[in-house]
């Protein structure tokens, strides 16, 4: 791509993802774009379409996506663990998802080759953390989940439901924890390329940190269960055993057509 094409490819970038600004009083809850600044993006080798960026948001915007979420008055009972939203997301999500649009065009990520690469058009297009396709879809996304974990409690293994489009984004607050992904299409199989055994069951681990923001697409999306067992001995990260504490997700997706006219 040219200088001046790439100059007028980010301008155009700022000007989809936040030109236009909420009605939103929590204007400051998402750092604006600095110039040179980068994400660091790392693909989860064995797994298509899984990528993840550790340093998404820096405590200080944790702590205020925090405070607008519980603002809203959802988790007042300590029996709710769970909201849902649908259609008109409230503006700290819309914001939410703006910021995510940025992170993926202001990227940089690890290519087969150990080289760093701009996450460009071209590039996006082909491997990048989202695809075209789905990064510039309007709405982004249109339904929300916000979970609130206590110690001890995770997700079951499960492929997010077909009513949803491809493209999933999970924003992970608080408590550090693994998430483990295995096949879909058979509990068991052979993997003696990465050095397992005939029947043995895979389970590709990934740490979310607090602050990390996770995107599903493609293969990952559909052919990849994903879980969190928070259970005493499940959650050890390269030998070192995750102190549980209370942890808090938003998971983003949009609705197909077919889900919304039913």
């Amino acid at each position: 791509m040219e200088e001046d094409d790439d100059d007028q490819y980010k301008q155009q970038v700022l000007a989809c993802a936040f030109g236009e600004s909420s009605d939103s009083s929590d204007d400051a809850l998402y750092p604006a774009v600095e110039e040179g600044e980068i994400y660091s993006w790392e693909s989860v080798e064995g797994i298509d379409g899984l990528w993840l960026c550790r340093d998404f948001l820096p405590e200080k915007h944790q702590n205020l996506l925090l405070s607008a979420i519980h603002g809203e008055g959802l988790f007042t009972e300590s029996s709710y663990n769970q909201a849902m939203k649908f259609g008109d997301l409230p503006n700290w999500a819309i914001d939410l998802s703006r910021l995510i649009q940025k992170a993926v065009c202001y990227g940089e990520t690890i290519s087969l080759d150990g080289l760093e690469s701009d996450c460009k058009e071209q590039q996006m297009e082909e491997s990048g953390p989202l695809p075209f396709d789905l990064l510039w879809r309007e709405p982004l996304f249109d339904q929300l989940i916000t979970n609130v974990y206590k110690p001890g409690e995770g997700i079951s293994a499960h492929v997010d439901l077909l009513r949803f489009e491809d493209g999933i984004a999970i924003v992970s607050l608080e408590s550090e924890c693994v998430m483990h992904f295995s096949r879909a299409d058979q509990e068991t199989y052979s993997h003696k390329a990465q050095g397992g055994q005939d029947g043995s069951l895979v389970k590709i681990p990934v740490l979310l940190n607090p602050g990390s923001l996770l995107l599903i697409y493609g293969e990952a999306r559909y052919s990849w269960k994903h879980e969190i067992n928070r259970k005493e001995g499940f959650q050890t990260w390269k030998g070192r055993e995750i102190i549980q504490k209370k942890r808090t997700s938003v998971t983003l997706r949009k609705l197909c057509h077919s889900a919304e006219d039913s």
